[in-house]
């Protein structure tokens, strides 16, 4: 079946595997970090709205995360800071507390909205809560190197982090201030920064690892096991689930075996490859999902965010808006 994707360039972009520097929001706007700078881009029109500029050279922005009614975004910087920022007024709210290194990863708690949870090279997660001048609820150090994923499940109940150490954790919400993880997981063998939680199995959750491992796995949160695991022979930059479709997509880095820089759609649950999709000479860093869940986006160590119709039909193609000059429009088989 045949795909459109859209390319906007992206000069700037910082090819990092441990940033998160793409997330679309409920808002259909798509957060973009492109060196110093942030940018907001609307879906349905294409306007490019800019946020903030960070000032000097040494600070740029290396995580940005939607609340979940897409008023706020948080930004987790290069100098360890944390902050919130209005989407409408382009206005600071607030500073948070905590970190002392790069803040790569943070995540809201969607069923407690003033819930966020961050990760950082300090090898620390903090649980801050917005509402209250001193926002730091927890600070955990279970991990031995910098947590580089975090991920609230849909149901809020259980946050899964992943690790440069390759470990990934499961904690219950209920009881991280014991700094006890309900489960520790170390089968990958290298850093994990890719996890979902499945849209149709409560407690089952996807992790991929990096350049040492290039493996995905799934497992059964609740009982503690590998339900299964494969070899994608890439390192694993990103993976969105299909919320319509039992499949996942996983988005690749580097590869010793010349399989990297590529999209892979895998059926679930026996993780037979759908069929695959070479992005570009260089490797996929971040995927981010569409609201309507249809559309993931992509961002490339080649300066581009690319937009695939990956999970479902197009819609109305009359109501989409070319930029002139900035998009190209390009059609690609994924499946």
């Amino acid at each position: 079946m045949l795909r459109e994707a859209r390319i906007l360039d992206a000069p700037y972009l910082m090819e990092d595997y441990y940033s998160k520097v793409i997330d679309w929001g409920r808002n259909n706007v798509l957060a973009v970090a492109l060196g110093p700078v942030l940018f907001l881009w609307k879906w349905e029109n294409g306007k490019v709205k800019k946020l903030l500029q960070v000032p000097g050279e040494d600070d740029y922005p290396t995580s940005v995360s939607w609340s979940h009614d897409a008023k706020t975004l948080a930004v987790g910087y290069m100098d360890s800071k944390l902050q919130l920022w209005d989407a409408e007024t382009s206005k600071l709210v607030r500073n948070l507390e905590g970190h002392h290194r790069r803040v790569a990863t943070s995540s809201w708690n969607h069923w407690n909205g003033h819930i966020l949870t961050s990760g950082s090279k300090d090898k620390s997660i903090i649980n801050h809560d917005v509402r209250v001048s001193n926002n730091v609820t927890s600070c955990i150090k279970a991990h031995s190197g910098e947590v580089c994923g975090l991920k609230w499940s849909n149901e809020g109940n259980l946050l899964a982090s992943g690790g440069d150490d390759n470990v990934v954790r499961i904690w219950e919400r209920s009881k991280m201030s014991s700094s006890k993880s309900l489960h520790r997981f170390t089968d990958h063998c290298g850093g994990v920064k890719a996890l979902a939680w499945s849209p149709h199995q409560v407690n089952v959750l996807a992790t991929g690892g990096g350049r040492e491992d290039g493996c995905i796995k799934i497992w059964n949160v609740q009982k503690g096991t590998c339900i299964h695991g494969i070899d994608a022979k890439a390192q694993i930059c990103g993976l969105e689930w299909n919320r319509h479709h039992k499949e996942i997509l996983s988005g690749h880095g580097f590869s010793a075996s010349g399989d990297g820089n590529k999209l892979c759609l895998w059926k679930y649950p026996n993780m037979t490859k759908v069929g695959e999709l070479q992005s570009s000479n260089s490797r996929i860093l971040d995927l981010s999902q569409s609201p309507d869940g249809l559309t993931v986006a992509t961002a490339g160590a080649d300066e581009t965010i690319r937009f695939w119709e990956a999970f479902g039909p197009s819609g109305d193609e009359d109501s989409v808006s070319h930029l002139a000059g900035l998009v190209s429009l390009k059609t690609s088989v994924i499946r």
